[in-house]
Formats: C-alpha cells, structure tokens, sequence
C-alpha cells in the first residue's frame, strides 16, 4: 500500500467508506463480524452494507428521463467542444 491509499484508508472522504472502516475497526478487521453484528443500538448499524437504508429509489417519468438525456447530450457536446 503506498502513500497515498495509506492516507485515503485511514482518513476517508467518503461517509460510507469510513463507516465501513468503521465497522472493521470494531470487529478486529473480521468482515464476517460485520455481516453477524448484533449491536443494534450502534447509529451505524443500518448502514454497515454500503447504503443507506433510509433513501428512497428516485422514480423517473419519462418525460423526466427524455430531459435528463438531452442535458447529458449538451454537456458531453460541451466537454468535447473544449477539448
């Protein structure tokens, strides 16, 4: 592990990630532990897996999806536009 991932590892700057390392962290780097976790009182509890157990699947109408498809067409023109 160079530097660099050394640094990211211990100092994340991805909420989910640092909970993951956090979860490792408590159960001695024994990633089965976190699978078999009963402390249900933990705040990180619900979210050990990678994901929030909380956010709701944004539903996208089509009209909403023909939208975001031609902004995503104007950006990429764009970007390679400046290139």
């Amino acid at each position: 592990m160079n530097t660099d991932e050394k640094a990211n590892h211990e100092n994340p700057r991805n909420p989910v990630k640092a909970i993951r390392l956090k979860c490792r962290d408590c159960t001695c780097n024994q990633l089965v532990e976190i699978d078999n976790c009963t402390v249900k009182g933990c705040a990180l509890h619900p979210f050990r897996f990678g994901k929030n157990p909380y956010r709701t699947k944004r539903e996208w109408t089509d009209e909403q999806k023909a939208l975001r498809a031609e902004q995503l067409k104007r950006a990429v023109c764009q970007i390679n536009a400046h290139s």
